[in-house]
């Protein structure tokens, strides 16, 4: 399952997003989406994972929660 993060600080990295999202499950992937030019995250990410059954729970649990000063 494919998740969209978003509302993320532009100081984040993507191993620190795979290491939340690993709270839940195995995590195959975890891309910030970043600008083009400038290489600056863009504040929104893609995690994937296999199971969807983690994926739901960690989308669950996650939502509103605040992590690296944002919601």
């Amino acid at each position: 399952m494919r998740i969209y993060v978003g509302n993320l600080s532009f100081n984040t990295e993507e191993p620190a997003l795979e290491q939340l999202f690993s709270e839940f499950g195995a995590v195959e992937s975890a891309r910030l989406v970043r600008d083009h030019a400038t290489g600056r995250s863009r504040g929104f990410a893609f995690v994937e994972m296999n199971d969807d059954d983690q994926a739901r729970a960690a989308c669950q649990a996650l939502d509103q929660r605040e992590f690296e000063g944002r919601r």
